[in-house]
């Protein structure tokens, strides 16, 4: 007998909470620039650098998470991190020094690093194969969804009680995941007396050596494109919809801070959208190259009208924000392609490694564009304290979206079509 439908849900539901919360904290900053600014005396290389250390504990997080997966299971590896980025959150929360904010990040951003794989291995025992696809795109959604509450309701929230409570409110509901996922969560339905999705490994099969399969998967040459086509693609979606695109729209348009979130959500309700019909059209064509080869180019053409004109109309701007979104949404289908590029028993590993290209883009941005800006600043201060930039120093800093996404269309014309088949 199956689990029933509420309980299959229910279970993956909590797992993608969990990616949710992971997703918010991500994007954070983006509505707190000036606080943060104020608060640690710092300035934009340093507000980069604390941001991006939520993504140097994630990248980091990558491939120990699919081995942590297989030998523990994935309730107890998702409750171990769901404490953990609640741990994170109080620090971030009640950090009284900068180092302490980056400390908190980066436990956060470790913690939540266990989500996405977690999530989807739950789904793999307790959905039906058939819907795994719909799963995958409904997490990352969920996940999206969490960006969408860091934009305009977390500036709301900000502005009302402060950075500082609304974090620390963020840290409660975090810890209630994590009990309710200990509670609720098992690893299999058998676990529950129902009978399991997942084909376990015939007995007697020996596991296999993960840095074996690493250095395995790394001699396909699409391993290595689709590490770093991606980059350009989430780079630039997080560096600007998760950190920086706030200060740039309300220094270049005069935007209030939360008319400024409202254009970043929408650039990623927008990616959201994007991800699941780019990979619904990828498949119903059987190609991958084609559709990522175009959406690289319209990416590249869509970023230069806003980084090269200095002043768009408003709705032309969120039209083209929207487009962006949605283009950078075929980033999704390079997880499917990836594991199609490789021998199916390293499909988990090339996944991973896909995964971490991905984050790698806006892990280097982030902090980067904050040198530039600084290297820009013309001596303005807002009344807290903090560093104001104008339009030409983030025009400037913002050049560099348009370089790596050259670099990402350049390199998915070097990849191969899989033609949506599993290499042998």
């Amino acid at each position: 007998m199956r689990a029933p439908a509420s309980l299959s849900w229910t279970v993956w539901a909590l797992g993608a909470s969990f990616y949710f919360a992971g997703f918010f904290h991500r994007v954070a900053p983006a509505v707190m620039t000036q606080e943060l600014m104020a608060e640690f005396a710092i300035a934009a290389t340093g507000l980069g650098n604390l941001s991006a250390f939520y993504l140097y504990g994630y990248v980091a997080m990558q491939i120990p998470t699919g081995l942590m997966v297989d030998r523990y299971g994935a309730r107890r590896v998702l409750a171990a991190g769901a404490a953990t980025a609640a741990l994170g959150s109080f620090l971030f929360a009640f950090a009284p020094s900068l180092f302490y904010a980056q400390m908190g990040r980066l436990l956060i951003g470790a913690a939540v690093g266990v989500s996405w794989v977690g999530t989807l291995k739950l789904a793999a025992h307790w959905v039906d194969p058939r819907r795994f696809a719909l799963v995958t795109g409904l997490t990352l959604a969920a996940g999206l969804s969490g960006a969408l509450g860091a934009g305009v309701p977390l500036r709301w929230g900000v502005e009302a009680y402060g950075w500082r409570p609304v974090m620390v409110a963020a840290a409660l509901c975090i810890a209630l995941m994590c009990v309710a996922i200990w509670l609720v969560v098992r690893d299999d339905p058998a676990e529950r007396g129902y009978r399991s999705w997942f084909a376990a490994r015939p007995p007697g099969e020996p596991r296999a050596s993960v840095w074996r399969g690493l250095r395995e998967v790394l001699r396909y040459r699409n391993t290595w494109a689709i590490f770093i086509s991606p980059q350009g693609l989430t780079g630039t979606t997080i560096a600007f919809g998760g950190l920086w695109g706030v200060p740039f729209l309300v220094s270049a348009y005069g935007f209030t801070q939360e008319r400024a979130a409202f254009y970043c959500s929408m650039l990623m309700l927008s990616w959201a959208v994007g991800g699941p019909l780019c990979g619904a059209f990828s498949d119903r064509i059987g190609a991958r190259k084609p559709l990522y080869v175009a959406c690289a180019l319209g990416s590249l053409l869509a970023w230069s009208a806003i980084v090269l004109f200095a002043r768009l109309p408003a709705g032309v701007l969120l039209a083209v924000l929207v487009i962006a979104g949605l283009l950078a949404g075929v980033m999704v289908t390079g997880f499917a392609w990836a594991k199609e590029s490789v021998p199916a028993r390293l499909a988990g590993t090339a996944t991973g490694v896909s995964n971490m290209g991905a984050m790698t883009g806006p892990m280097v941005l982030q902090p980067v564009i904050g040198v530039m800006l600084d290297l820009n600043w013309h001596g303005a201060l807002a009344a807290n304290g903090a560093r104001l930039y104008d339009a030409a120093a983030y025009r400037s800093a913002f050049s560099l979206f348009l370089v790596w996404l050259a670099i990402s269309f350049a390199v998915s014309l070097l990849t191969r079509e899989t033609h949506c088949q599993q290499r042998a």
